[in-house]
């Protein structure tokens, strides 16, 4: 029985024995006809790396739409971007090895890489710096208080320092006390005395005499407050030191000069001995061999270093001498310029391994007034430097002869050194 319409020649079901259906191989694949769509203009893309290309997919299943692709033939993931290096499209490699947004192979930008270095070397020398000024400005003691000093002269155009070495044993044990040569006396009194002009016209450097002879002026006392009126007495510049301390000394050689001091600088013998070997030793070209078993002094002609011991018995050596303390003044002068000169230096003021252990070892020795900060410290040591480099002149306070044998000034030189150290004029008053 033939179910199919009469006139029906498409071969099936009549029994056909070829390997496939004629219409098989007759019929072509007929695909559904879609309405045409406008076209609609691509959206703007911003520039950037071309995408890779992805070839039409061809075959069963594949649903184009006026050249749109659904993606099911490709493994796309819903809502995932088909794009390189999105799920379903090929990966991308990183821009660069463990450094984002950078091209493989591109050369390193050196002049951000330097920006960066300087910005953080200069924050660390910012922090360093303040933290070592706050750390050395602890440690130095502002024991002396010139506020007390009375009937004061007039300030003039340098700024100057009153400088003092001390014979304070404070600090030192019994064994530095005996290599030291200092011995065991109590309390304390000045070693050295001297004046520093720090001058645009030059630096002047004036050594006092222990044994200057001085009048003792009216003062108040640094503990008592009391004032204590003037008597006439003279004695020997050290003694008024010894009556009242830093205070009365001030008052004193500001009394017996006319010139105000505006900055006062103490410093012992152990301080003194500390500083020398922190710096590791000072080099000084010695003219004439001398000896003295009292400080302990035993040196030979000729350049050399000297260490913290040795740098104390040259400076208080005075029986070695015919001159004595004229003498030894000259010594303490010339030593004091070249430690400031070989102090203040580039390479130990940016060492730390060289400027930490200076300040430490002379910081808690030394003393100065109430109103003297680092800078003026700094200034007082590059002031000392300058007259060792041949900018100004160091001398002894000039003398015109003795009085029951105190050391006289000469008064008429005196006054015309005040008056040019005064006036910042070019100093042209000699001493001894």
């Amino acid at each position: 029985m033939n179910d199919w319409p009469e006139g029906r020649e498409d071969g099936y079901g009549r029994g056909s024995a070829g390997a496939q259906p004629e219409g098989a191989r007759r019929m072509r694949h007929v695909q559904r006809q879609q309405p045409p769509r406008p076209a609609v203009p691509p959206p703007a893309r911003r520039p950037g790396p071309p995408s890779p290309a992805v070839p039409p997919q061809q075959g069963r299943g594949h649903d184009t739409y006026g050249g749109y692709d659904s993606g099911y033939n490709t493994g796309q993931v819903y809502g995932a971007p088909a794009g390189p290096g999105g799920p379903g499209g090929p990966s991308q490699p990183p821009s660069g090895p463990g450094r984002p947004g950078r091209t493989p192979g591109a050369a390193p930008d050196w002049r951000k890489r330097i920006k960066v270095g300087s910005i953080v070397l200069v924050s660390a020398l910012v922090v360093t710096t303040v933290s070592t000024y706050f750390w050395a400005d602890s440690k130095v003691r502002r024991e002396v208080d010139l506020s007390k000093v009375i009937e004061r002269p007039k300030e003039g155009d340098c700024t100057t320092y009153l400088i003092v070495g001390s014979d304070s044993r404070e600090g030192m044990s019994d064994e530095e006390k005996k290599k030291l040569h200092t011995g065991s006396a109590e309390g304390k009194r000045t070693d050295s005395m001297m004046i520093l002009a720090k001058c645009s016209s030059g630096n002047t450097m004036i050594s006092l005499p222990r044994d200057s002879d001085v009048e003792i002026p009216s003062f108040v006392g640094s503990q008592s407050g009391k004032k204590f009126p003037a008597q006439g007495r003279r004695v020997k510049l050290n003694a008024a030191y010894a009556e009242d301390g830093p205070e009365l000394l001030v008052r004193t050689v500001e009394h017996n000069t006319g010139l105000r001091i505006d900055h006062y600088a103490e410093i012992g013998f152990a301080g003194f001995a500390n500083i020398v070997d922190a710096l590791g030793g000072v080099e000084l070209d010695i003219e004439e061999g001398f000896k003295d078993e009292k400080s302990g002094a035993d040196f030979k002609a000729g350049r050399q270093t000297l260490n913290g011991e040795q740098s104390l018995a040259f400076v208080r050596t005075r029986y070695a001498f015919a001159e004595s303390d004229l003498q030894r003044t000259k010594n303490q002068q010339k030593f004091l310029s070249a430690l400031a000169s070989q102090a203040a230096t580039p390479s130990t003021v940016l060492n730390p391994f060289d400027l930490y252990p200076l300040l430490g070892a002379g910081l808690d020795t030394l003393i100065v007034d109430k109103d003297m900060g680092l800078y003026d410290m700094g200034q007082m040591f590059f002031a000392m430097k300058g007259v060792n480099g041949g900018d100004g002149v160091s001398m002894n306070m000039p003398i015109s002869g003795q009085r029951g044998g105190n050391l006289v000034w000469d008064k008429a030189k005196v006054q015309q050194l005040v008056k040019q150290i005064q006036n910042d004029e070019k100093v042209t008053v000699r001493g001894q």
